[in-house]
């Protein structure tokens, strides 16, 4: 993936004093990395955003933090034309007819794993069709 000239410094500033989450992001990013070589990552103030053409992933540090939520993780989302039906989404919103914005709790490196990383290949899918007509 294309990085920011201060990405490593960025993400470091971004985790501070959050170790555990930030090494969940890194096995993430290491996926995406792979996945998405011609993709772009952008450090920015409430999350990273994975972009190809267009945004179409992101990882985040809780900001509401919902009852039942654990105490550290890391908030994976993607945005799909439809609803996921996982146990993993914590939370599901249809901001617009026909797009769902997912949130995946990840609490440790190894829930960056192939199931998220199909999600997020459908993400980056859907993202690069929906300016060409081309969604669903």
């Amino acid at each position: 993936m294309e990085k920011p000239e201060h990405y490593e410094a960025d993400v470091l500033h971004f985790f501070d004093g959050k170790d555990l989450e930030r090494e969940i992001y890194e096995a993430l990013f290491a996926r995406m990395d792979a996945a998405f070589p011609d993709g772009r990552v952008q450090v920015q103030k409430s999350q990273i955003s994975f972009y190809g053409r267009h945004l179409f992933g992101a990882a985040s540090l809780p900001v509401r933090r919902r009852r039942g939520w654990p105490e550290r993780c890391l908030v994976a989302t993607v945005g799909l034309a439809r609803r996921l039906e996982s146990p993993r989404v914590a939370v599901a919103v249809e901001p617009y007819p026909g797009r769902w914005t997912h949130h995946i709790l990840l609490t440790e490196p190894s829930q960056a794993d192939d199931e998220l990383m199909d999600w997020m290949r459908e993400a980056y899918a859907f993202a690069e069709a929906k300016r060409r007509g081309k969604r669903g």
